[in-house]
C-alpha cells in the first residue's frame, strides 16, 4: 500500500485531498501547523475507508520540525511514496506597506517549505527509484496580481522548483508537477462579500469558482499512473480565468 503525506491537510484543499487519496487506496499523513483537533478528526474520518491516517504536526517553515515530520511519518506508516505540498499563507495589501516579517513569514511557509518538503521526500524516493510529488502553485505564480506581489512571488518560485527539480529526479524515477488553482471556494475566502464572489464568478469563462474537490482530483491524476508520462508540468485547474 502506498502512502501520501499532505502538508497543510487540516482544511480547504488539503483535507480534500487527504479523502481522495484515503478513497483511492492510499496511507494517509496529515500535516497542520495549529488545528489538531480538525487535523485528528480528519483523520478518524479517513480511518473509515480501510486505511491507515495518522496526524503529524510540524511548521513546514521550520526545517528541523519537517524533518521530524518526516521521521515520524516513516515511523508509523513507512516510506512515503507521494508528497503532496499544500501548506500556505497568502497576504493581501500593498507591496509598500508589507514590513520584513510578513514577506519572511510567507516567502518561509510558501516556498521555503516546498523545499525542505521536497529535500526530504527526495531521500526514499531516490533509492527507491520511484515517488511523486505535486506541488500546489497558484495561477498568480502564472501570471501576477495585484496586491498579492509577495504570494505572487512565491508561488512562481514553487513553478520554477518544479521545473528545475523535475529534470534533476526524473533519471532516479521520480515524477514531479504542479497544481495552479484559479479561485476556490475555502475558507480563505470568507473575507469577500458576495458581491465580490459574484464579479470573481463573471471573470471566470465557466462562471462558476472551484471546490477543493476539482483541486484534489487533478492532485489525484497527477499522483497516478495515469499521469506516468507527465512531469515538470503545471496543470492550471481555474476554469479559464487564465489562459
Amino acid at each position: 500500500m502506498s502512502t501520501v503525506l499532505i502538508t497543510g491537510a487540516s482544511r480547504g484543499i488539503g483535507a480534500q485531498c487527504a479523502i481522495a487519496f484515503a478513497k483511492a487506496g492510499y496511507d494517509v499523513a496529515l500535516n497542520y501547523r495549529r488545528n489538531a483537533e480538525m487535523a485528528s478528526a480528519l483523520a478518524k474520518e479517513i480511518q473509515s475507508f480501510g486505511v491507515r491516517a495518522i496526524a503529524v504536526q510540524a511548521d513546514v517553515a521550520d526545517s528541523t520540525q519537517v524533518k521530524r515530520m518526516f521521521e515520524d511519518v516513516r515511523a508509523e506508516l513507512g516510506a512515503i511514496n507521494v508528497l503532496v505540498n499544500n501548506a500556505g499563507i497568502s497576504h493581501v495589501g500593498l507591496l509598500t506597506d508589507m514590513t520584513d516579517d510578513e514577506w519572511r513569514r510567507l516567502i518561509d511557509t510558501d516556498l521555503s517549505g516546498t523545499f525542505y518538503c521536497c529535500r526530504e521526500a527526495l531521500f526514499d524516493m531516490i533509492r527507491a527509484h520511484s515517488g511523486v510529488i505535486v506541488n500546489i502553485a497558484s495561477m498568480w505564480g502564472e501570471v501576477g496580481a495585484s496586491c498579492e506581489a509577495a504570494y505572487s512571488a512565491a508561488k512562481a518560485g514553487v513553478i520554477g522548483l518544479t521545473k528545475a527539480l523535475a529534470k534533476e529526479v526524473g533519471p532516479s524515477g521520480v515524477r514531479v508537477n504542479a497544481v495552479s488553482p484559479g479561485v476556490v471556494m475555502t475558507d480563505m475566502m470568507a473575507d469577500f462579500s458576495e458581491k465580490d464572489v459574484a464579479a470573481l464568478k463573471d471573470d471566470t469563462p465557466l462562471m462558476r469558482l472551484g471546490s477543493p474537490e476539482d483541486i484534489a482530483d487533478a492532485v489525484l491524476f497527477l499522483a497516478s499512473e495515469k499521469a506516468r508520462f507527465i512531469t515538470g508540468q503545471v496543470l492550471s485547474v481555474n476554469g479559464g480565468m487564465v489562459i
